[in-house]
């Protein structure tokens, strides 16, 4: 395949089977001079079908997508593909190793760095070959994450909300095939640069996921994200074990497209919850208070709403920081 891409691979992309290899990254290092760094993937085809694209670890410390990912490309046999599976278990492998949120190699986010670029650092070049390379092909988008260390989340899939009416719709039903308890239209409010904003903008059919957060890595996140994803895949025929079932109860539509809907701290401390998850809020409640580390005795900080709904996120540590998001507040959201 014609790329100008620094990054190779053995992977032939039209080549039915199952392969299991690695993308190869250019890299200079201190300690070695020459070297290449590995990022995983495997290509699942069968026959004529969707190209469906598969990525987890986008944020190293959300480990839902490569768990998942990695049984999934373990367990797969082409003949239960009926297309091809393009799958990225670790796609900021850096991050994923160190378990942290930005690559260690350049402090970068993977999920701030799309389209990338042909001679970037290690998070731009891998970002560079999705975009050049795989997005192309793909028909389907799909990244898991879940809050990680950051913050807690209502289990949801997700996505923007779009001009484009038909794609959104279509990507509305691929959210609720997966059967989460919500299906969550975001708005981005800390930067462009998203893999999931970039396969919109190329016309695919783009799912994101928020499962949680790494406090609630387990058996139930774990389920969600195995049982949601193959049965979207069921859906588009992608996956043939069994037939598509349509979830029951049938997802809530919510959003939070108001930059108001995402509560930043005023102030750094510990941060003192007055609701729980789900908990209906109205404009100008108390969300909970900040207590200062370095004036303890002072008068805690209130965090009061600025809109109304319900409480669908808020950090995932108790320490915060100015400027960090610690709720997040979402509506019913009607399709037009």
């Amino acid at each position: 395949m014609a790329t100008d891409s620094l990054v190779s691979t053995d992977i032939d992309y039209t080549q039915d089977g199952k392969q299991v290899s690695v993308l190869r990254v250019p890299q200079s290092l201190n300690t070695a001079g020459w070297a290449n760094y590995f990022i995983p993937i495997a290509v699942i085809q069968n026959g004529s079908g969707p190209t469906v694209l598969l990525s987890g670890g986008n944020h190293g410390d959300e480990y839902e997508g490569q768990v998942t990912l990695l049984n999934l490309v373990r367990e797969l046999q082409p003949e239960q593909v009926q297309g091809r599976l393009i799958i990225l278990p670790m796609l900021n492998r850096p991050a994923c190793v160190a378990g942290t949120r930005l690559s260690p190699l350049d402090g970068r986010n993977m999920n701030r760095a799309f389209p990338g670029q042909r001679n970037d650092t290690i998070t731009g070049m891998i970002a560079h070959y999705v975009s050049s390379v795989l997005l192309p092909l793909a028909d389907i988008v799909v990244d898991i994450h879940s809050g990680g260390r950051t913050l807690q989340f209502t289990p949801s899939v997700n996505m923007h909300e779009l001009a484009n009416k038909t794609q959104m719709n279509e990507m509305v039903r691929a959210a609720t095939a997966w059967g989460a308890p919500y299906v969550f239209i975001y708005a981005d409010v800390a930067g462009e640069g998203l893999l999931p904003s970039y396969a919109e903008s190329l016309g695919k059919i783009t799912l994101g996921t928020e499962l949680g957060s790494a406090p609630q890595f387990g058996v139930d996140m774990l389920g969600l994200a195995d049982r949601g994803l193959k049965n979207m895949l069921r859906m588009y025929g992608v996956l043939t074990d069994s037939p598509y079932a349509p979830p029951i109860p049938a997802p809530q539509l919510v959003a939070a497209t108001d930059s108001a809907d995402y509560v930043m701290a005023s102030v750094s401390g510990i941060f003192e919850p007055f609701l729980e998850m789900g908990d209906p809020v109205e404009p100008g409640q108390k969300l909970g208070q900040i207590h200062s580390t370095e004036l303890p005795f002072a008068a805690p900080v209130p965090v009061l709403a600025q809109t109304g709904g319900i409480l669908f996120g808020r950090c995932g540590f108790p320490l915060t920081h100015q400027g960090a998001c610690i709720a997040t507040i979402v509506r019913p959201y009607t399709l037009t």
